[in-house]
């Protein structure tokens, strides 16, 4: 049976499967991504899953970005030292396979679309809300890329054009609202003291400053403001609200332009499940107009970190078929 490789490049670890057409994984593996590089972690990784298996027929690559696509290169804003890094060359020189690239939130998206929670979805919208907020579309089976690679950028729409400033240099950007790190900010500006201390997620906190800490010294991350907002804390249910209605809003402007049918949401927080389900559910009901917009199913991811690896994975099925 015939296999590709995909690969999911991200800020925190680094990740490869064979694959066959029906998406089922033969191999895979994974690394932490390390301060300095990259690119020879990821030579040893590819090379511990493809040794001694059957030889992929091409590779898919999802990547953090900003990307150029024509170019093929990468300058993900959580890896420091690539910038405008040949990544689709490297790996065609390291595998000598035809290599095709995408950003990795747009991989998730058209992962879900192939295996997960938006199967066969005419329209779809894939949105992981983590330390950052990244989105991708798939419409009509095709991701939507966009020019030079950067469609689906929903964590910097504006929702509030009189908003706070974005680090993007925006704003009001869904991501100043919804994002692991801005919601436990703002519920510590506003009064939260975390109940006690547990664990900085990997990918829900931006640790130190960003996150906040508390006056007895105590690092406070989204999970915690999650398990708060699920007792009942007014200030931990207000930050989960604020960010759906952030969300919802970016929503129901993308459905109004694309005639998106599906949301799939992934990301750290979207383990919160019904903290951030519900109140999003309610926004969209308020801020949604047309039947068609009102009409957007919100799910939650089914791959959950597979998503990726899936959708580099069919990213590279895709390129073999229309090749012939």
């Amino acid at each position: 049976m015939a296999h590709v490789l995909a690969i999911d490049v991200g800020g925190t670890k680094l990740a490869a499967a064979l694959v066959d057409e029906g998406g089922s994984v033969l191999r895979s593996a994974t690394r932490p991504t390390p301060g300095q590089d990259v690119m020879a972690a990821l030579r040893a990784l590819v090379g511990e899953v493809i040794a001694d298996g059957p030889e992929p027929k091409a590779v898919g690559i999802g990547c953090a970005g900003p990307l150029d696509l024509a170019a093929g290169t990468v300058s993900p804003v959580n890896i420091p030292n690539w910038r405008g890094f040949p990544l689709r060359d490297e790996v065609r020189k390291l595998t000598g396979l035809p290599t095709v690239l995408a950003g990795d939130a747009q991989c998730m998206a058209l992962g879900e679309y192939w295996l997960g929670a938006g199967q066969n979805s005419p329209a779809l919208l894939g949105i992981v809300v983590s330390t950052g907020i990244g989105g991708g579309l798939v419409i009509g089976g095709v991701p939507l890329l966009g020019p030079t690679g950067n469609a689906g950028h929903v964590g910097h729409m504006s929702v509030d054009p009189y908003g706070e400033r974005c680090e993007c240099g925006g704003r009001g950007c869904v991501e100043r609202y919804a994002s692991g790190p801005h919601m436990t900010r703002w519920a510590l500006e506003n009064g939260w003291t975390p109940r006690r201390a547990t664990s900085v997620i990997s990918g829900e906190s931006g640790g130190g400053a960003e996150a906040g800490i508390p006056a007895d010294g105590m690092v406070a991350d989204a999970r915690m403001l999650a398990r708060d907002a699920a007792a009942g804390d007014p200030v931990a249910k207000a930050a989960f609200e604020r960010g759906a209605r952030a969300l919802a809003g970016m929503i129901a402007s993308t459905a109004a332009v694309a005639e998106v049918t599906t949301a799939v949401i992934g990301g750290g927080v979207s383990q919160a499940g019904r903290v951030l389900f519900g109140p999003l559910e309610a926004a969209l009901d308020d801020v949604g107009g047309l039947g068609f917009v009102r009409a957007v199913e919100v799910r939650p991811t089914t791959l959950g970190v597979r998503a990726g690896l899936a959708g580099a994975a069919r990213l590279a099925w895709d390129y073999l078929r229309s090749a012939g």
